[in-house]
């Protein structure tokens, strides 16, 4: 039978948390976080809210998978080739003069958009100019794209996209497969800096041309999708370019005045000039 979860129970969760670790979830979206408390009291057979609580507050390795849990890790690669596409078509072009072009990937997840970037701006004879930073809340998954180790099931999927986008080779080119998995051409991340980054409370610490943080604003409340938004204005060029995901908008976001916008199907924005 499913716990109810009340507010009171929630607030009282997000400020163990906060408290302890510094992490808030106060303004993420209530329905998303609550739906992910829920399964997390299912498959750990929680009793309660307090209970699940009690034990987020005081083991921390238990926080840590609290924390992979309800963080949002699924993608793939080369997810939605429209944007890709567009990306390769009317957004390198732009930067492909510039002497340094510098790209992060906020809530880079296990690495499969960072791969992705990778493999495009390589085909585009852009990589070698190019800086790659990823960052993302859970230490976790970014030792696995670090690693580059995926389940070989998935690179079907991962190369379906990769044909849609109209790469010009195999995506089969950047991977080789042992078993059960398939190991990325680590080569790839010869330019890219990885490193753990709270994108609610931290602050903004370079000039970036392209940011991605595509898939993640949906689990914001408004004012949060607003913070993080004049975050990356505040850390992005001139002209740079903002992308976030199809289901996405910044377009009720105070911070939307900074931006233009670029493709309204590909939800890519620019930074006024």
């Amino acid at each position: 039978m499913e716990i109810e979860i009340d507010i009171k129970e929630i607030r009282t969760l997000v400020t163990a948390i906060k408290t302890n670790y510094g992490f808030d979830f106060g303004e993420y979206a209530l329905s998303s976080f609550k739906r992910r408390l829920s399964r997390i009291l299912e498959v750990y057979k929680f009793e309660n809210m307090q209970k699940l609580t009690d034990r987020v507050a005081t083991d921390k390795p238990f926080y840590e998978l609290f924390l992979k849990e309800v963080t949002v890790n699924t993608t793939e690669m080369f997810r939605d080739p429209s944007f890709w596409k567009k990306m390769k078509e009317s957004v390198f072009p732009l930067v492909k003069d510039f002497p340094v072009i510098r790209i992060w990937h906020s809530a880079c997840s296990s690495g499969e958009e960072v791969y992705s970037m990778a493999i495009a701006l390589k085909e585009a004879g852009l990589y070698d100019k190019a800086r790659i930073f990823a960052s993302d809340i859970n230490e976790d998954v970014i030792a696995k794209a670090l690693e580059g180790k995926y389940p070989a099931r998935n690179m079907e999927l991962n190369g379906f996209n990769y044909e849609k986008y109209e790469g010009p080779k195999k995506l089969n080119n950047y991977f080789k497969t042992n078993g059960d998995y398939a190991y990325m051409d680590l080569d790839l991340l010869k330019n890219v800096t990885f490193k753990k980054f709270d994108l609610v409370q931290g602050d903004q610490f370079q000039r970036f041309d392209i940011i991605l943080c595509r898939n993640v604003l949906i689990y914001f409340n408004l004012p949060l999708q607003d913070q993080v938004i004049a975050k990356f204005a505040k850390c992005m060029s001139l002209g740079g370019f903002l992308a976030v995901g199809s289901k996405e908008t910044i377009a009720w976001c105070k911070s939307a005045e900074n931006f233009s916008t670029f493709s309204l199907e590909e939800k890519i924005y620019q930074k006024k000039i």
